[in-house]
């Protein structure tokens, strides 16, 4: 998904999405309930449907490949950094359809990406490889307590987690364990509720 202009290769966006399931020998009124399903669960509108792929945004474009995919209903969905080159509103919304996707549907999804942001706030198992082998595979929070292991293979854990990491490290008395803005808010909420201090 990082150049979603290769995917992309029909006259129409509707012919686009179409395409997988037409390759799966499914009947016509199939298809074109699974085209305006997935159209629809991704956010485009029908007025997109007869354009040509090649008029959309960079995020439409993301949207129609996805959509594409999810009209196929692929048990195991695999998305390699899905969000390059996006604004952070269209890295919210991608990110908000492929998880309410996932919930939705109970598939399988594998994100495949170098922001550890999103695989903090969009996750539930982190796999880390490191120089081809399975460096790490465990829920977010194990997985991103050892942040000192993970930036010695040259990742970087969430910035809002080197923070509370480093803030907790110099004795100041907040959890390390936070890998979320949400979290971090709901910490110092509470801090500031009782106080000033985090064990009050």
């Amino acid at each position: 998904f990082q150049y979603p202009e290769y995917q992309l290769f029909e006259d129409t966006v509707y012919k686009d999405i179409a395409f997988g399931p037409k390759n799966m020998g499914l009947s016509e009124e199939e298809i074109d309930r699974r085209v305006k399903e997935a159209a629809l669960f991704v956010g485009l509108k029908p007025h997109h449907m007869e354009k040509s792929p090649f008029e959309l945004s960079g995020g439409q474009k993301r949207r129609v490949a996805i959509a594409g995919v999810i009209a196929m209903s692929p048990e195991v969905l695999i998305l390699d950094e899905p969000t390059a080159g996006l604004d952070p509103k269209g890295r919210e919304r991608i990110l908000g359809q492929i998880l309410e996707y996932h919930r939705e549907q109970k598939k399988t999804i594998l994100l495949v990406s170098h922001s550890m942001e999103d695989v903090a706030k969009y996750t539930e198992k982190v796999l880390v490889m490191n120089h081809g082998k399975v460096a790490m595979f465990d829920e977010v929070e194990k997985v991103f307590s050892r942040s000192r292991e993970i930036e010695a293979m040259g990742l970087a854990v969430p910035q809002v987690s080197r923070v509370f990491l480093s803030l907790s490290e110099k004795g100041w008395p907040v959890p390390a364990n936070v890998y979320t803005v949400d979290q971090a808010k709901t910490v110092l909420e509470k801090i500031l509720k009782q106080g000033g201090s985090a064990n009050a």
